[in-house]
């Protein structure tokens, strides 16, 4: 098992990537195309995965990993599955400023509320930001990739104020955690 690393390769001149994990397929390439045409400051690469690990046959061709976007769909237990078993093949420095959990369906309904509650308190074991997504709207669509090319952003180096992907983790990681810990 071959652990993800985010310092392995040099970065590229004003490129960042951002891999978008997502089980079910259903918000990754609505995502990516409005991510790719939403930034015009500097070059961004959209990479896909239903899972992880990586494929090792390409693993030398790939670039440098910016920003992992775990996407969770309340309405699938599987979803939430596959996001727990991923994590295990990312190296603990990704949880620095690297990974943030976006979950869509959190208004569907009471049964959605125990899913949510469970990414929370994994974002929270983290450090890691959780994001709310609407993807059943062209605007919530835009919201979220405006959302995380922010994050992006800072996690690449390409924000011109001087922010660490660690100082921006501690900013948005989820603040429930007291309501959490009450449980």
């Amino acid at each position: 098992m071959a652990l993800l690393t985010p310092f392995s390769k040099v970065p590229e001149l004003n490129t960042a990537t951002i891999l978008l994990v997502e089980i079910e397929e259903q918000l990754q390439s609505k995502l990516a195309d409005v991510i790719v045409h939403y930034e015009k400051e500097f070059n961004v690469n959209v990479r896909l995965a239903r899972k992880l690990p990586l494929p090792v046959e390409n693993k030398e061709s790939r670039p440098r990993i910016d920003l992992i976007v775990f996407i969770v769909n309340l309405l699938s237990e599987r979803s939430l599955q596959s996001v727990e078993s991923s994590l295990n093949h990312l190296h603990s420095d990704y949880f620095l400023g690297k990974v943030c959990f976006l979950v869509t369906d959190a208004r569907c309904g009471s049964y959605t509320r125990d899913r949510l509650a469970s990414v929370r308190k994994l974002a929270a074991s983290h450090q890691c930001p959780v994001i709310c997504a609407e993807p059943r709207t062209a605007d919530g669509v835009h919201a979220a990739a405006a959302r995380l090319l922010s994050i992006l952003k800072v996690s690449a180096g390409m924000s011109p104020i001087p922010t660490t992907a660690l100082y921006l983790s501690t900013l948005t990681r989820c603040s429930a955690t007291s309501d959490l810990e009450e449980d």
